[in-house]
């Protein structure tokens, strides 16, 4: 048996890296354009369960501010950080809040269950609304926002998930209304929600 030079395996796990972030930067820029484009192809119609394991599908929100965010429970830093900045953007609104339910979108269904979904969304707030749902469901309503994500083994068993990186500002009636920055911290997350209100 043949065995791969050091040489070819490091040219090999570099080509894969170079190969993943273009992705993941080809994903981002498809939603930045989608945006930029007055974001009608942003959103539409979704059946998911939440993490009470009730059936809920887009029409439920009608009549409130969405604000989506898509990532998995097992995601080291990016994830709790954003939900974190929109739980302390609710707490800087108080009771203007009422009229927004912020939302996340799992890109892990085989692990996030709605029990998983449950417990971790705990940490933020109650307000928030896990999704979760088969993996086809979730590739759909990933399809429909326009969300690249992938996943990818980790050395010594189990993987994590590349992914965009966003926040979705959903109007009342269902329509796409902004993409937010998901680093710009929670006071001007709280300025720019509160504008809607």
């Amino acid at each position: 048996m043949i065995r791969p030079s050091p040489l070819l395996l490091g040219v090999s796990l570099a080509l894969a890296v170079c190969a993943a972030i273009l992705a993941w930067r080809m994903g981002s820029n498809e939603t930045e354009n989608a945006a930029a484009d007055g974001g009608a192809s942003i959103g539409g119609s979704f059946t998911l369960t939440d993490q009470d394991a009730k059936v809920r599908t887009d029409l439920d929100f009608r009549g409130h501010w969405l604000v989506v965010y898509f990532g998995y429970t097992y995601c080291p830093d990016t994830c709790p950080t954003t939900l974190q900045e929109i739980a302390d953007a609710f707490r800087q609104l108080g009771p203007r809040s009422r009229d927004i339910v912020p939302v996340f979108i799992t890109l892990d269904p085989a692990r996030d269950r709605p029990a998983v979904l449950r417990k971790y969304l705990a940490a933020f707030g109650p307000e928030f609304v896990g999704l979760t749902g088969t993996p086809a469901q979730i590739a759909s309503v990933a399809h429909a926002y326009r969300v690249y994500y992938t996943k990818h083994p980790l050395a010594g068993g189990g993987y994590a998930i590349d992914h965009a990186s966003a926040i979705y500002l959903m109007a009342p009636d269902g329509r796409f209304a902004s993409l937010l920055d998901d680093q710009q911290g929670a006071g001007v997350l709280a300025r720019e929600l509160g504008a809607r209100l």
